[in-house]
């Protein structure tokens, strides 16, 4: 099965790093999927969630406020001015990651749109985890 390597960076260092199966990203103009062999690019990200689909179609997610993400055929890499990796081995830890999330998304998003449906969709994401 092919894989991509993905990186989250943000100025208080490394996020996530791992090979993944796929992404998908906020777009400034709006979602977008990346798999293995993608077209090289260069993309404004939106505050939003990074929904990451390991080998085994488990899915990490990491919320961001803005960023920027340069992809190659076998890397993606993201620059975050904030990220948090909504992730945790107990429920108090994943309400925890949870709520600094939305703490981070609410920090940038000024359409009350855009932030309830980024919220929705992070709290269903963390319910399957």
């Amino acid at each position: 099965m092919d894989k991509i390597h993905l990186e989250i960076v943000t100025p208080q260092g490394q996020v996530f790093a791992d090979d993944v199966c796929s992404v998908v990203l906020p777009g400034s103009d709006g979602e977008f999927g990346v798999l293995p062999n993608h077209a090289s690019l260069v993309s404004l990200l939106q505050a939003g969630i990074i929904d990451i689909e390991d080998k085994d179609k488990n899915h990490d997610i990491v919320a961001i406020n803005w960023g920027y993400a340069k992809i190659d055929e076998g890397k993606v890499t993201i620059l975050a001015d904030g990220a948090v990796h909504i992730a945790g081995n107990s429920q108090s830890d994943l309400a925890s990651s949870l709520e600094q999330a939305k703490e981070l998304i609410a920090s940038m998003s000024s359409d009350t749109n855009v932030y309830a449906s980024t919220i929705a969709k992070m709290e269903n994401m963390a319910r399957t985890k």
